[in-house]
């Protein structure tokens, strides 16, 4: 997705909340979709930094709480860990390799979901899947 993409579906997201954007909202957006890494705040405020030197960390949480409020992030939760988050909105699980600390994304197809969801008893209503794997991720070669 190019800068002029990525641009106009923040824009469109924040105007339908009723928000506007802002350079320090492009900027944190930016830096998150840059590297698909599933950044930390901090990891985010670092990388906001290089290019405007003068946001602050408080920007910075509140723009990514106004990111994930309109649905153009996620938060990921790990135990004991900073708050991360990812720009995959769609359905999926995460891996996280205990040794590294990295994130991957794992994506779930329509039939597996639908098979999770039918484990449910009658009448649950599901509204979104949270699953993470833990582990020792694969060497790469």
């Amino acid at each position: 997705m190019n800068n002029e993409a990525r641009a106009e579906i923040l824009h469109q997201k924040l105007a339908a909340s009723g928000l506007r954007s802002t350079r320090q909202r492009e900027i944190v957006y930016d830096a998150i979709l840059s590297k698909r890494d599933h950044p930390t705040a901090d990891e985010i405020f670092a990388r906001a930094k290089s290019e405007m030197p003068t946001i602050s960390l408080a920007t910075v949480y509140n723009c990514l709480d106004t990111l994930v409020q309109c649905d153009l992030v996620k938060q990921v939760h790990l135990e004991r860990e900073s708050t991360r988050y990812c720009p995959n909105l769609t359905e999926h699980a995460h891996f996280h390799d205990n040794e590294s600390g990295t994130i991957y994304d794992v994506q779930l197809d329509p039939e597996t979901i639908s098979k999770l969801t039918h484990l449910l008893p009658e009448g649950f209503d599901v509204s979104s899947i949270d699953i993470t794997f833990r582990g020792k991720a694969a060497q790469s070669s």
